[in-house]
């Protein structure tokens, strides 16, 4: 099953990154913070969203910097995924 998503929306998969402490702790995940960064597996069309032409800026396989409360969270065949606007998109990691 594939996600499509529509208007200006992204769908996103979060990059799980270990966290050690400086005394080199590693971090369980419910400690961690909710990551940030993630990798786009789909993009939306954009064209016209709310009366505003769109125009899509990333593609899938970016990696992006996002809002830390942005999306919505789903669950499919066993992976989580985020679908989110592109302007809760903060920057494209390089």
């Amino acid at each position: 099953m594939t996600i499509k998503p529509l208007g200006d929306r992204v769908v996103i998969k979060m990059i799980e990154v270990e966290e050690t402490t400086r005394s080199g702790i590693v971090l369980p995940g419910t400690a961690k913070e909710k990551p940030q960064v993630a990798e786009i597996v789909a993009v939306g069309p954009g064209g016209m969203v709310d009366g505003k032409e769109v125009n899509m800026e990333v593609k899938a396989g970016d990696r992006v910097l996002i809002s830390k409360y942005a999306g919505t969270e789903v669950k499919m065949d066993g992976t989580e995924y985020t679908i989110l606007k592109q302007s809760d998109i903060l920057a494209i990691v390089e």
